[in-house]
């Protein structure tokens, strides 16, 4: 019998490492996730950051994209971060033709919303469900989330303040029940709030497996 939860980071691309550390720091035991037998291995699953279009693609190529689909309509707990927010959307609004989703949010995003690399953006954000101050939160080639669907909890929004252009009040943080997702980075600043949030939702939904049984 394991002691605790085991969450996977998608190791094709992004900062696999840092939200590894993050993860363990909150208390799971983190495996990097290349393949299909690892991934039927873990009890939910960090996407990182990285070019949606090219992580897409590697899905298909290692042979994770069908059973990644297949394992999030089952329910497991699933974490974007900025490309992985827009691969979990139903729908991404400036994406290419052959971009594949993973339909785990009824949201549609837009793909670099914040403008290029050289574009990148930092917010104070406040944070539905964090507890302490507000949660700095770093941009960079990011989405935003155009429009959520009914059964979505927004979670957190860029605020109406000076600098903040376009951006303001756009949808950065967001939770569809065992899915979570942000526009930004939380692994690049130390702060391990988010990931300590999405561990509790991978203990729940692992403590009721464990009943079950």
């Amino acid at each position: 019998m394991r002691a605790k939860p085991v969450i996977g980071v998608l190791a094709l691309q992004g900062d696999v490492r840092e939200h590894a550390a993050l993860l363990e720091r909150a208390g799971a035991e983190a495996r990097p996730v290349r393949r299909p037998a690892e991934l039927a291995a873990v009890d939910g699953i960090v996407l990182p950051g990285g070019e949606s279009t090219t992580m897409s693609r590697l899905l298909e190529t290692f042979e994770l994209l069908a059973p990644l689909r297949e394992r999030i309509a089952a329910g497991l707990p699933v974490y974007g971060s900025c490309a992985g927010m827009i691969l979990l959307a139903r729908q991404v609004l400036d994406g290419r033709p052959d971009q594949r989703q993973l339909d785990g949010l009824d949201v549609i995003v837009r793909r670099n919303a914040f403008g290029r690399q050289v574009d990148s953006f930092e917010a104070d954000l406040d944070f539905a469900g964090l507890d302490g101050p507000a949660v700095h939160a770093v941009f960079i080639r990011a989405p935003w989330v155009e429009k959520a669907g009914d059964g979505v909890e927004i979670l957190a929004r860029v605020p109406d303040a000076a600098g903040a252009g376009d951006a303001a009040a756009r949808i950065v943080a967001v939770r569809q029940g065992p899915v979570l997702a942000t526009a930004f980075h939380p692994e690049l600043t130390g702060d391990d709030r988010v990931h300590r949030l999405f561990a509790g939702m991978v203990r729940d939904a692992w403590n009721e497996k464990m009943e079950e049984r």
